[in-house]
């Protein structure tokens, strides 16, 4: 059983009701004062204890996605590997790998061509050597015969830190609100590369070319479109390309936006920050290169680097957030530039949380719908 199954977290919910239980029923038993008493007394608290925060930690992590496995969990996650598929002459399957295909949840019917695909694929970065898992939705379109020959525009969608792709796709439900806004009319049918920014785990790269490490933001900004293009049906100019992300996401989404505005015409963050931090889980990102680490300061850049040609949102809330006063203070820094547009989703209230980010997708998908074109 998985750590995120339903199972799992029922087993350790009744384990701990049985402890409890037990321990109220065994009590009066251990009130002597030997060390027998004492040392059963000691036992049971301890254990109803680590059985209850056991039940409260698979619980939130099944709401927040941080770990997909027990592998995950304790740091050997061993699921990075990219099949490649080796032909006669000594040419490669292409750089993305189809894995498996599911329906939409929560949406009638069965076929692709009224519901659209969930895919499972690999991805290995041609000049950076990365491989990462990710899902990609296809809308109903593009099994369609009518539009057989029609390319589409594709957002790439991250996870925060660390994140789980399949919470892209189970949690924040970003495919069936995708099919759901495309059928009312209120998007363009969209293809969705969902993916964690961790490309590196356990490390927290933060979407940084890391001096001697992994080229993460080389993979975003130039292996990972190329990827695409060369499996899926998608528009090549940068006008039919955005990404969007929450969190450490919602960050590297905004600094690829920024920096490769002829890859992304459009980048959303929620709840982002505005620099990446420097801690034990990112280690040393930048070896002493200050340009580097200007290069990842968003404030930096709108004060340094020519003002580019792509449109940004960012969300908050008043209260609940701990990044309003900063969102609000880079909307008047990039209005400034006058030629980077800027859009906000500002709730009255809502935490750094799934909850928050599934009340602010929708509109998020009908904006970012709105400057992505097709081709």
């Amino acid at each position: 059983m998985g750590l995120t199954s339903n199972k799992v977290l029922l087993l350790a919910i009744m384990f701990a009701v049985l402890l409890f239980v037990g321990t109220v029923w065994l009590w009066p038993r251990l009130a002597r004062q030997n060390w027998r008493a004492v040392a059963g007394r000691v036992g049971l608290l301890l254990a109803t204890q680590l059985a209850l925060f056991a039940s409260l930690g698979i619980a939130v992590n099944q709401a927040f996605g941080f770990y997909a496995s027990w592998s995950d969990l304790f740091g050997q996650e061993t699921d990075q590997g990219v099949v490649i598929d080796h032909a006669a002459g000594g040419g490669t399957g292409g750089p993305l790998q189809v894995l498996s295909s599911q329906r939409l949840q929560g949406v009638t019917g069965g076929r692709p061509q009224i519901t659209g695909e969930v895919q499972k694929v690999n991805i290995l970065g041609r000049t950076t050597h990365i491989p990462t898992p990710a899902y990609v939705y296809l809308p109903p379109e593009y099994f369609q015969p009518q539009y057989r020959t029609r390319t589409f525009p594709a957002a790439v969608v991250l996870t925060g830190y660390p994140g789980t792709a399949e919470a892209l796709v189970d949690k924040l439900h970003y495919p069936r609100t995708a099919q759901q806004l495309a059928v009312s009319g209120k998007m363009q049918p969209m293809i969705l590369v969902m993916l964690r920014p961790t490309v590196a785990p356990p490390r927290d790269t933060e979407c940084v070319d890391i001096p001697g490490g992994p080229q993460s933001e080389s993979f975003f900004a130039k292996d990972l479109p190329e990827a695409v293009l060369a499996h899926y049906r998608a528009g090549k100019r940068p006008a039919s390309w955005g990404i969007v992300g929450d969190s450490t996401g919602g960050y590297c989404a905004l600094k690829l936006a920024m920096r490769h505005p002829d890859v992304y015409a459009a980048g959303a963050g929620l709840s982002p920050y505005y620099n990446a931090p420097v801690d034990p889980t990112t280690g040393d990102l930048f070896h002493g290169d200050k340009l580097l680490r200007n290069r990842s300061d968003l404030w930096w850049i709108i004060k340094h680097d020519p003002a580019p040609d792509t449109s940004l949102l960012v969300t908050s809330s008043k209260v609940g957030e701990h990044n309003y006063k900063s969102t609000l203070k880079f909307i008047s820094a990039v209005q400034a530039t006058k030629v980077t547009r800027i859009s906000s989703i500002i709730l009255n209230s809502g935490g750094h949380n799934f909850n928050t980010w599934r009340r602010e997708i929708p509109a998020l998908m009908q904006w970012m719908s709105g400057r992505l074109a097709a081709g």
